[in-house]
């Protein structure tokens, strides 16, 4: 498979995946013209669209592009979701014929109650449940939800790809180093995120055996959390609890 991660309104990314053919599918396109120009550019033809959840920057771009591709569209049962074809829920599979691919869906709410993601091939698409070194803000769920939805993704292939939607790393590194600055795994994660932003490049995707080791929100029941959360006077926090204060803390930093 062929991936390239298009750079889309202020930071979003919009995953345009391809066969040997150039038969390709969308993850949640906000705009329309990136997606346009990236196909033209390497010749590949649309077949499909896979929708996260309902976010105007994820699904922006969707009725331009079915009104000149006439693909399917795959998305979670939400009305505030106009333009798809078929819904699709936790457990289902999503097989595709150009590119030929199969993905499983997972319910994942917690930055949305309908947010799903999509694993399969070796990928992750994730939407905005998972950042690297970050995770999304609690628009609609709990943080009992979106713990138990970083669970399921902590579960599956270390060398999966996590193809997240927006190009946030190297702010979730600075905040992650304020609640974990002796990990060395994340400090090395620190430095390769400078390199490639110095040189115009995504910081995504990463694999997730990087992301379960440097990523605090995903590093709740390390004992470098506990002590952080311990710090933040809550002794006796439960994995949840623990979670919670990290999410607290990331939507008020500010360094």
């Amino acid at each position: 498979m062929h991936w390239v991660p298009v750079a889309a309104l202020s930071d979003n990314y919009i995953w345009l995946v391809a066969d040997d053919a150039g038969n390709a599918f969308v993850v949640d396109p906000g705009e329309a013209a990136p997606v346009e120009a990236a196909l033209a550019e390497r010749h590949w033809r649309l077949t499909a669209i896979l929708l996260t959840h309902h976010h105007n920057d994820h699904i922006g771009g969707v009725f331009d592009l079915v009104r000149k591709h006439d693909v399917e569209v795959y998305a979670p049962l939400d009305t505030r979701i106009h333009y798809k074809t078929q819904i699709v829920e936790d457990g289902d599979t999503v097989t595709l014929d150009a590119p030929k691919a199969s993905f499983k869906v997972m319910a994942v709410p917690g930055h949305t109650a309908t947010h799903i993601a999509y694993a399969g091939e070796g990928f992750l698409f994730c939407g905005d449940t998972l950042f690297s070194i970050g995770c999304g803000r609690l628009f609609e769920g709990t943080p009992e939800q979106m713990l138990a939805s970083l669970d399921r993704f902590a579960g599956l292939p270390p060398e999966t790809l996590v193809c997240c939607a927006h190009e946030y790393t190297a702010a979730n590194i600075r905040f992650a180093l304020s609640v974990d600055p002796d990990n060395g795994d994340l400090r090395r994660r620190s430095d390769e995120v400078a390199r490639l932003r110095a040189e115009g490049r995504p910081s995504v995707p990463s694999r997730l055996a990087e992301e379960c080791a440097s990523n605090p929100f995903l590093r709740v029941d390390s004992e470098a959390i506990a002590r952080w959360v311990q710090a933040q006077g809550q002794d006796h926090a439960t994995r949840t609890e623990r979670f919670a204060a990290l999410r607290r803390a990331k939507d008020t930093f500010t360094a």
